[in-house]
């Protein structure tokens, strides 16, 4: 496992980081769903491990993964592994559960979601912080207060390195000089690059500022390993985000198939080698700095690290942007 640094800090994380909002089981979040189906405790704490002893050491989770179960859950996979605090990067987020706030970014808020995120995972202080989207109300009316909390919250120590997740160009290049982040953070993945691919809004900003970029969904949420059937779709629960998705259709299955036997053809049959090259195809883009797929039991875990080695050649890199369009 290689690591490489989040922007000009010093937190190291490795390469393959792993995502927690699995662990956070069904949810809702003001009546819409913002979870995925049930995990069990023991299996979760079995995959940490694999990804441990593969020198896995970013973890990346936020306050609404669960509303604190995946961060408490996290905490206590540690303790029963006996992971110490120093030997783990932990990032976290705010911004996606409003509690009882006018605005998530609001202040106060802010202030007391880290707070409760440092209980939740038994920390004195998160390695990375999140604002976990780009909305800050109308008119950016709340980005003055979010960013100055921030920045004290980096000041007492609470927090070593500031993050922006977002979901648009446009947000990005809004807030990114406000905040001045050392990492951004959002999905990248073979099916869609936009953020990550050279010569895109966000790739330029990352270079002009020395920005890292961490890739949640690097295996397009499964759907780059052919685990789904097309004449057979998935179904899922109640408080799962992809009940209802059109991405898990038949027609969009049934469409990625054919494409997904060629990648097999070029890089290997199995899960693994289907995730090794989805992961080395984000990892090729220089200013990544972490993919983090999810994972729930030790199986997905170790096809997230599994071929952790591999690194894409450029011919690589145009054969599975050809093969995907």
């Amino acid at each position: 496992m290689r690591y490489r640094a989040l922007g000009n800090t010093d937190v190291q994380v490795s390469e393959i980081g792993f995502g927690c909002w699995t662990m956070g089981g069904r949810n809702w979040v003001d009546g819409r769903p913002n979870g995925w189906a049930d995990v069990d405790e023991d299996e979760v704490v079995e995959g940490i491990k694999v990804g441990l002893d593969a020198g896995v050491n970013h973890f990346d989770n936020a306050d609404v993964y669960g509303n604190g179960r995946a961060e408490r859950m996290l905490a206590r996979a540690f303790d029963k592994l006996g992971v110490p605090n120093t030997r783990v990067v932990i990032a976290s987020k705010v911004g996606h559960f409003p509690g009882t706030a006018p605005h998530s970014y609001a202040a106060a808020h802010i202030r007391h979601q880290c707070e409760q995120s440092l209980l939740n995972l038994k920390r004195d202080a998160l390695d990375v912080y999140y604002f976990h989207h780009g909305d800050f109300g109308p008119d950016d009316r709340y980005l003055p207060e979010a960013v100055e909390t921030m920045d004290r919250l980096v000041e007492e120590g609470k927090v070593r390195a500031k993050g922006q997740s977002a979901y648009s160009n446009d947000d990005f290049l809004r807030v990114v000089p406000h905040v001045r982040p050392a990492v951004l953070q959002s999905w990248a993945n073979a099916l869609d690059d936009r953020y990550i691919a050279a010569g895109s809004p966000v790739q330029k900003l990352l270079v002009e500022r020395g920005i890292s970029f961490v890739a949640f969904s690097p295996l397009a949420q499964g759907l780059l390993l052919d685990k789904y059937d097309p004449s057979n779709p998935p179904t899922f629960e109640e408080g799962d985000h992809r009940r209802g998705s059109s991405s898990f259709g038949a027609e969009r299955l049934g469409g990625l198939k054919p494409k997904l036997a060629a990648l097999k053809a070029r890089f290997g049959e199995t899960t693994e080698d289907l995730a090794g090259a989805a992961l080395g195809y984000v990892l090729a883009h220089p200013w990544v700095c972490s993919a983090i797929p999810g994972f729930r039991n030790s199986r997905q875990a170790r096809c997230n690290v599994a071929r952790a080695d591999r690194r894409l050649s450029p011919e690589d890199v145009g054969a599975i942007q050809a093969i995907l369009g």
